[in-house]
This record gives C-alpha cells, structure tokens and sequence, in this order.
C-alpha cells in the first residue's frame, strides 16, 4: 500500500502499533528502557529479503534468475505486513581499478532508486554489501592493504550517496565474512579491522550517517559462541550506541538439507535452534544490543522447498519464528525468489507463509505428523501426537465437517487417535493417494492440517542407465519418500558424505512420483566405487521400505529389486 494513499488513521494505527510493540520483537516488561538503536531495529520486525537480485553476480539484476525490480514489488511486501527490506548488493563487480574503485554511476542510481521505492512503500531498509565477501574480501590474509583499500572506497562511495537518506535506511557493513586460508583467531582480528574500517568511514561523512544504525556480522554470521565473543569485543571497543549485530541461521545443518537421517525437525534440529537463540539472547540482547536476523531458512530450499518435508519445515519456522520473538530478535527472511513470485506477487506455499506470519505475533499448534497413510484392506486405529505449544484444541474438521470427540475420535491428553471406522470412511475404496485432509484447530494460531493417504507398500522394478542418467521404476502406491541409505557389502557407507548411510536429498536421489521413478544422481555415482554392488535402502514415510542394489560398471549401471517391506 503506497503511502500516497494511506490515510490518516492508517498512518495513526501503524504508528500505535510500533508504540506498543505490536509483531515486533519481545521487550522484557522491566529493566532499562530500549535505546534509540533497538527501536529502530525493533520496528523493523518483520523483515524480507531482496535476494538474487542486486547481489546478482553478472551482468544486470537478472542475471540469477528474478525480474527487475519494480516499486510493484515492494508495494505487495508491504501489503504482506513485512516492515524492512534486506537489499544486497554485490559491490565489487561494478567498481573500476584501484586506487578510487569509482563504482559504475548507473550502479549506484539504479540501487538509490530500488531504495527510494522501499521507503516509498515505507518499508525500513538495510542496505548490504554482499558477494564481495567471497569475490575478494577473503582475499585478504594475502592482500591486506589493497582489500582495505577497496573495502574502504566501496563504503566511502555508499555513505556518500546515501549520507542524506533518512534514518531507516541501515548499513551492514559485509555479508557472511570470510577469510581464505587462515584461522579463526586470524580471522576475528581481520573481521574486526573491516568492521572498525566500515564504522570509521561511514561516520566520517556526516550528516545522518553520524547516527545511522550500522549492522556488524560475527564472523561466516554464525551464531557460535566464540564468533558472538570476537562481536562483542569489536561492540565493546567501538562503544557507540547506533550499531547493532547481525546472524544468519538456517536450521541444523542435516536437516536444513535433510542428509545423514536429519528428515524430521527433531530434538536434535530443535536444540539446535534453541541453541542458536539462546546464546545470541544471552550475549548480546542481554547487553541491550539489538540484533537482526539478517537471513533464515533452510539450505535445502536452494534446490527447491520439497527437500524438506511440508510438516517438519513448518514446525522448524513455527518455532523458530516463536524464539526469535521471545528473544528480541527482528526476522530477515531469505527469498531468492523461491517463495514469493515477483511477476503476479503470489506467494508459491502460502501454507509456509501463513506459519510464519502467524509467528510473528504468537505461537500456533503443530502435531507429531501431517501425513496419515491408511492400507486398503487393513485400515487401523492410527493415532498422532499433538503439540499445542501453550494453546487448546478446539475441534478436528474432515473438510469443512467438525468432526464428534468421543464417537469420530478420542482426544486424551495430547494423543489423538482416529478410529478404524473415520479412517475407512474418509479413504472411500481404497484408492491410492490423498483422499481426505483433516485439520486440527487450536485457540489460536494457523490450524494444523493431516493428509489422509491411501498407500501400500512401493514396488521398485529392476532398471539399467548410466551414472549420468539411471532412474528406478517405482510405483510409489500412494507412499512418499522420506531418504535413502546406501551401503557396501560389507556394511560400510556408500556415495558422499561416507560417514553416514543417509544421502542427501535431491542432491544425491529424488523422487518423481509423477513420472513414476526415483532418480539416483550423478554426484552420487560419482563416489560409488566401481564393480561394488551398493545397496540402497529406501525409507517411505509410511513406515514402509523398499531395498534394491546397483552396480556400476564403468559408466554403466544396472539396477536389481531385492525387496520391499511393510513397516
């Protein structure tokens, strides 16, 4: 909604909504009060990514893949209740030689421009340097003085142009730093030194620059304790009140792109959030640094968001949208152009945005699973353990039909079980694939839907391919893939990543249960030894599983079912 035609009372009730802290991040109700940074960084709660766009690395913003940016764009952020955008821009590419690195004019008119549209749309933006991290900041263990050089002249030209730019406009100073070839202890000084550089020059240009609010990143933006320490040390030494701290996070690693058996947000995924958040609370909230989440997400949606099963990737940013506001932390969601499409402005999984724009505000209900699969001509009593996160159940529905506790189902405690008799009602003839969705409702938050699946056990037919193209004929039968294992004869693990049996998904394997196959990779051939038969063990998310063996011969593969088995 643009701002030419927002009208006084809108303008009124947004201004009430930051006042008091509305979907902006937790404040505690006593101890000392927010300082100017914090507020700032507070209101801008939530916020978006402008990713692969003007941090593109080619010739224009297009060069990954997105449309040009148009003031449309962050017109239907607005509208989505998002309060900043995050634009990177990757530098570097655009700057001439040294000693000035004049970066290209049109460069620095088209990214004031993209600037000016998000503050039209009023919408707070933090401004990020990005690319150049790996491009040729890391060069600087061995090229010292002409990074710091470079680095210094790229700032200079940015705080110039934007010198005048209203206070909602926030620099960070480099994106994920890096160092090639050198320790962390080399690496905090480095990061420190272009830290310090960054505040130095941006602050030596005046005007609203003086009192900015300039975001430093621990280093790689980790949240590990040691980079949180390093952080604080350069907070400590600046001592300025308008900066704050910036760190990524995108899940623990083996789920976040579901390799080595990591294909449920388990305690294992979930410690290792509460882990993340907890020590960036403990060591800089509490020190009344404000902090921003930069980016987040999953690393497996680089590929695309089916890696990670629907259910556990909600309940990974239900909770994680829940911690980061009990923490004071502000949300900077990473979209590359895989969740919102920027041509019709429609998000592609509305289910994923409603979870986290539900998190904004409060917690939602979630359930040990959203799939329920029913075997035709043995349908059994199924149950599923809820988890309401501190709200109440108020009713289950099959469609838009609230469904009778006590005679469609049981509810004791948080264990909901679906009798044999709903199942088989719902599943009509044993057909296989969806046949019913039910939801459970909660006193608050997004409901929580179940599919209701008709499936029997896979059957898998022998195949032969090359390591460049092999696909396994599959009759899925209804059932879902959840990962695969792979192992020797001798019971040592096949393919990449040796020290687990679980591959990766899509990298390594990926179902197409539209054409009827599951697809082994060339990465994954290309560490299966020659002339070892492997065997693959495939885990539906049934329960069931099926095994087959390929042996490669060569650029040859041939494939052979051994079994399948009901879980």
């Amino acid at each position: 909604m643009r701002r030419a035609v927002r009208t006084t009372l809108a303008a009124a009730l947004a201004a009430l909504t930051v006042a008091v802290g509305v979907g902006a991040p937790a404040q505690a109700e006593s101890g000392p009060r927010p300082t100017a940074a914090e507020k700032v960084v507070a209101a801008m709660q939530p916020g978006w990514n402008l990713g692969n766009t003007l941090d593109a690395v080619g010739a224009d913003e297009t060069a990954w893949g997105n449309p040009r940016v148009t003031q449309d764009l962050f017109d239907a952020i607005e509208d989505e209740g998002f309060r900043s955008v995050r634009i990177p821009v990757t530098i570097g590419q655009h700057e001439g030689p040294a000693p000035d690195h004049t970066i290209d004019p049109a460069t620095l008119d088209r990214v004031e421009e993209v600037v000016g549209w998000a503050l039209d749309e009023d919408l707070t933006v933090l401004l990020d340097v990005h690319h150049d991290s790996w491009m040729w900041v890391n060069q600087m263990p061995t090229r010292h003085d002409e990074v710091l050089a470079q680095f210094r002249a790229t700032w200079q030209q940015l705080a110039d142009r934007f010198r005048d730019h209203p206070r909602t406009v926030l620099f960070e100073s480099i994106n994920e730093p890096q160092f090639a070839g050198v320790d962390d202890a080399q690496s905090y000084a480095l990061l420190d030194e272009l830290n310090v550089a960054f505040h130095e020059v941006v602050r030596a240009t005046g005007g609203r620059n003086a009192e900015r609010v300039l975001v430093l990143p621990t280093l790689h933006t980790d949240s590990g304790q040691a980079r949180l320490d390093s952080l604080v040390a350069t907070f400590d030494a600046l001592d300025d009140p308008n900066l704050a701290a910036t760190f990524h996070y995108y899940g623990y690693w083996p789920f976040s792109v579901n390799v080595a058996g990591g294909d449920r947000y388990d305690a294992t995924a979930q410690q290792d959030t509460v882990g993340a958040f907890t020590r960036v609370s403990d060591t800089l909230r509490a020190r009344g640094v404000p902090v921003i989440l930069g980016e987040y997400g999953l690393l497996g949606f680089d590929r695309h968001t089916g890696t990670i099963e629907q259910g556990e990737k909600l309940k990974f940013f239900e909770h994680l949208g829940h911690l980061a506001r009990t923490t004071g932390v502000t949300t900077m969601w990473w979209d590359n152009g895989q969740h919102l499409d920027r041509t019709s402005f429609q998000w592609r999984d509305p289910e994923l945005f409603a979870q986290i724009e539900s998190s904004w505000k409060r917690r939602s209900g979630t359930a040990s699973t959203d799939q329920m699969f029913v075997r035709p001509g043995a349908v059994v009593d199924q149950q599923v353990t809820l988890q309401p996160n501190g709200t109440t159940v108020t009713g289950l529905y099959a469609g838009s039909k609230k469904l009778r506790a006590g005679r469609d189902y049981t509810l004791a405690g948080d264990t909901l079980t679906l009798p044999a008799a709903l199942l088989g009602r719902l599943t009509g003839d044993g057909a296989y694939g969806p046949q019913a969705e039910l939801t459970v409702r909660f006193s608050k938050g997004v409901p929580w839907r179940i599919d209701v699946v008709g499936a029997d056990t896979p059957v898998l037919e022998a195949a032969t391919g090359t390591t460049d193209a092999f696909s396994i004929p599959t009759d899925f039968r209804g059932d879902r893939l959840a990962t695969m294992e792979a192992r020797y004869a001798d019971g040592t693990n096949a393919g990449p990543h040796g020290w687990t049996s679980f591959k990766e998904f899509d990298v390594t394997f990926a179902p197409d249960e539209v054409a009827g196959v599951i697809l082994l990779r060339p990465a994954f051939f290309a560490e299966v030894a020659d002339g070892a038969p492997v065997t693959l063990t495939f885990h539906f998310w049934s329960g069931d599983r099926a095994t087959y063996t390929v042996l490669r011969d060569g650029t040859t593969v041939t494939g052979t079912t051994v079994t399948g088995t009901a879980g």
